[in-house]
């Protein structure tokens, strides 16, 4: 009994465990300071982005969910640089991406919601890069690491990484240089029958040699 007791326990905490690591595999969705929303300590005095991110696990194909306003913006960008001079007006279009930028001469402000897809493993930095970099000086801005997880998503993959190879073969379909059969000129059945003719035609020579070596077979017989 205490065996069997072992064995059901060992099997339910089996389940447990694997049902807990398919969680964790899982595409996620982490919405940026929580229920703070994405603003920097002249508006939210408590907000602290890098806490936040560091009890965090980041993945390729996670989303950051910012929820902020239009006099508030979101910059991502790889380059170190970039990220602690709070200005992305130098920096290059493969290494930082403005998803939602700011109107400083706009009084009127709209509630705003960014969606950012993460989509290169390491280092990943983000802030808000308006009114000279001071709203990131006050608190809008952290720093986090990808890692690969599950990877990308095929919804996410850049199109040209997902096209075939301009040679690839494709053994699955009928290749294009395939010849039609011509019905008014049938040379495949021309070829098959000379083939079978050749053979019927050898066929014979070989009975009647066969043939002539019996008859004089007997006809030496027939002498002794």
């Amino acid at each position: 009994m205490e065996q069997m007791t072992g064995l059901l326990f060992l099997s339910f905490s089996s389940l447990i465990l694997l049902s807990f690591s398919g969680s964790v595999d899982a595409y996620k969705n982490y919405t940026v300071g929580d229920s703070l929303g994405w603003y920097d300590t002249t508006v939210k005095s408590n907000v602290n982005y890098q806490k936040w991110a560091d009890g965090k696990n980041f993945s390729l194909g996670d989303f950051l969910i910012f929820n902020t306003d239009s006099n508030h913006s979101v910059v991502q960008t790889y380059n170190f640089t970039t990220y602690k001079l709070c200005d992305y007006d130098n920096s290059v279009d493969n290494d930082t991406v403005e998803w939602s930028s700011a109107n400083p001469s706009n009084t009127l402000t709209q509630g705003v919601t960014v969606a950012v897809p993460l989509l290169k493993e390491g280092p990943t930095y983000f802030f808000s890069g308006d009114y000279d970099g001071e709203q990131c000086d006050n608190g809008q801005h952290f720093k986090i690491t990808v890692s690969h997880g599950k990877g990308l998503p095929d919804s996410l993959k850049d199109p040209s990484d997902q096209a075939p190879a301009p040679n690839a073969a494709d053994y699955d379909s009928t290749p294009d240089t395939t010849v039609p059969f011509d019905l008014n000129n049938p040379h495949d059945q021309d070829t098959d029958v000379k083939k079978d003719s050749g053979s019927i035609s050898l066929y014979g020579k070989f009975l009647d040699m066969k043939l002539h070596g019996i008859l004089l077979l007997l006809g030496i017989v027939h002498m002794c």
